[in-house]
C-alpha cells in the first residue's frame, strides 16, 4: 500500500495503485533528502547517527559524511554546494565537496537554538528555521539550554548578513517557496498548522494559516504548486486552494521527502528508520 486518497485530485499527482519502494531500513532516524539533478545520487542525513549518506542506484547506500554534528535538514545552493543545518553545533553550514564552511551560527551575540530545515531562492539567498529540538534531551538532541529566547525563521543574503524574518512560532520547522517565490510556507509542529507568509522586499508579512495538519515536518511543493508535508502517517498533500488531498504512506512517521530520478518523478521518503521511495505523476522541482 503507498497512497491514502482523500480527493480524487489526489489521483493528478499518483496512481491509486502506486506502490511504496523500501531502499533501505537500516538507519536510527532518516531526514533532509536531497537530490543532484546531474549526478542522479540522493544525500540525506541520519541524526542519532550524525551521519550523513548518499544514494545512488549504481552504489547503494555510502557514508558522505561523518560525523555530521546530528545534521538535519539539507538543500543546494545554485552553485551546487550543499548546506546543512546542524542540530549539534547549532550551526548552518556550506559544504563545497572539498571544506565546510560555517555560515550562520550566531545572532546578537547569542548562539543560534539548532537550525532545522533550509531553502534557497533563485537569487541565492537562503532561508533557514531554528527551533530548539537539537537542545532537548534525546537521540536527535544535545542536550543544552537555549541562548535565545525564541524560535524563529532567518534568512542569509547572498552577501552573507543574517537577518530575523519573524520569532512568533511555537517550533518553526520545515520550509518551503512558492513557485514564483513571492510566499514562504513554514510548518509549526506542534500547533499543527502551516503558515503562509508573504515576501516583499526581503519582509514577511501575513503568516495565516493555510492548512492544518497532524504535526507538520518537511515542507516542499511540486512542479504545480500542490503543497506537501511530512507527519505521523506520511506525507500529505494539500492543494493550492489548500484543501487536503491524501497522504503518501509510510510505515512510520516521515520527517522529510524529496523528488529524484532522472525525470523528477520518483517521491523519495525519509521515515525513521528507513528510506523509501514511490513512483509520481508531477515532478519536483530541481535545486539548481
Amino acid at each position: 500500500m503507498g497512497v491514502d486518497v482523500r480527493d480524487e485530485r489526489m489521483l493528478a499527482l499518483v496512481d491509486k495503485t502506486a506502490t511504496r519502494e523500501t531502499i533501505s531500513e537500516e538507519f536510527e532516524f532518516t531526514e533532509g533528502p536531497i537530490w543532484h539533478p546531474s549526478e542522479h545520487h540522493l544525500t540525506f542525513s541520519d541524526i542519532p547517527a550524525s551521519k550523513l549518506y548518499r544514494w545512488s542506484e549504481r552504489s547503494g547506500v555510502t557514508v558522505y559524511r561523518d560525523p555530521s554534528n546530528k545534521a538535519n535538514g539539507n538543500t543546494y545552493d545554485k552553485q551546487g554546494r550543499i548546506l546543512t543545518c546542524e542540530y549539534a553545533s547549532s550551526r548552518v553550514v556550506r559544504d563545497d565537496g572539498q571544506t565546510v564552511d560555517t555560515i550562520a551560527s550566531h545572532f546578537d551575540g547569542k548562539e543560534l537554538n539548532s537550525p532545522n530545515d533550509i531553502v534557497v531562492r533563485t537569487d541565492g539567498t537562503i532561508f533557514f528555521t531554528d527551533p530548539n529540538y537539537g537542545r532537548l534531551e534525546g537521540p536527535t538532541g544535545l542536550a543544552r539550554e537555549p541562548d535565545l529566547d525564541f524560535r524563529g525563521v532567518y534568512q542569509i543574503t547572498p552577501s552573507g548578513e543574517l537577518k530575523l524574518l519573524a520569532s512568533d512560532f511555537n517550533m518553526p520547522n520545515g520550509l518551503c517557496l512558492s513557485l514564483d517565490e513571492q510566499e514562504l510556507y513554514v510548518a509549526d509542529t506542534p500547533e499543527k498548522h502551516v503558515r503562509k507568509f508573504t515576501i516583499a522586499n526581503d519582509e514577511l508579512t501575513g503568516g495565516d494559516v493555510f492548512c492544518s495538519s497532524p504535526a507538520p515536518d518537511g515542507l516542499k511543493i511540486d512542479s504545480e504548486g500542490f503543497l506537501y508535508a511530512g507527519g505521523p502517517k506520511g506525507v500529505g498533500v494539500n492543494h493550492p486552494d489548500g484543501t487536503w488531498l491524501g497522504v503518501f504512506l509510510t510505515p512510520a512517521f516521515c520527517a522529510n521527502f524529496t523528488w529524484g530520478g532522472a525525470d523528477l518523478q520518483t517521491l523519495f521518503l525519509t521515515a525513521s528508520t528507513g528510506l523509501y521511495r514511490i513512483p509520481v505523476k508531477v515532478p519536483g522541482i530541481a535545486l539548481f
